[in-house]
């Protein structure tokens, strides 16, 4: 059989769709399998002609690439809201832990010391609404609609984080040169710069998944 135009299409959509890759792929193969499917059903025959005909028909039916990107747009982007909450959540908490461990081992400027507790600060209360979204795209969004709005809300709580990340990997390596303690501090501040540009492309990825177009509701 012929799977020209069924790949065409499915290759139309990927191009059209963007979010978490093993979801995406998991998805596309699906509809491929179904496409095929469908196409077999419609010309059992293995005439090429006939085969061809029939995957343009199953693709048809299936509906346009416009018809079909936002339900499955708007089930990437809310999968991608949840990979940014997670590694928020995850690694948000490791870093605090480190700062204060980083921090604990000698005195620091007072602007240094104010900076460093701001950014502290910042990143707690982002970690503490990564939690929340984690909740309202997990257990609470098998229940009911996820708002609308979620998926951006989560890509600029996970900006603010990376920035504050970003702040306060900047603190410690200035602690880890006045630090007594100086190999706890720049170790921390390593993993708070690795984990700056972690949180940073999967908020950049999040903000751009919400801004394309999908279904209104969102729902797991």
């Amino acid at each position: 059989m012929s799977a020209g135009p069924i790949e065409a299409h499915v290759a139309e959509l990927s191009a059209a769709l963007h979010g978490p890759a093993r979801l995406k792929s998991r998805m596309l193969e699906e509809l491929r399998g179904g496409l095929a499917d469908a196409a077999a059903d419609l010309s059992p025959e293995p005439d090429t002609d006939a085969s061809a005909d029939a995957a343009r028909r199953a693709v048809a039916e299936f509906g346009t690439v416009a018809e079909l990107a936002p339900a499955f747009q708007r089930e990437l982007t809310l999968a991608q809201a949840r990979q940014t909450a997670l590694t928020m959540a995850v690694l948000l908490p490791l870093l605090i832990a480190g700062r204060h461990w980083a921090g604990s081992s000698g005195a620091a400027p007072p602007l240094l010391h104010l900076t460093a507790v701001n950014a502290t600060a910042l990143a707690a209360a982002t970690a503490l609404l990564a939690t929340v979204f984690l909740a309202l795209t997990g257990t609470l969004g098998r229940r009911f609609p996820a708002p609308g709005g979620l998926p951006l809300a989560v890509a600029w709580t996970g900006t603010t984080a990376a920035a504050a990340v970003g702040v306060g990997a900047l603190t410690l390596t200035a602690a880890a040169v006045l630090s007594a303690n100086w190999p706890l501090a720049a170790a921390t501040a390593l993993l708070a710069l690795a984990s700056h540009a972690r949180i940073a492309a999967t908020a950049r990825a999040c903000r751009h998944c919400a801004r394309l177009p999908r279904a209104d509701a969102f729902t797991l």
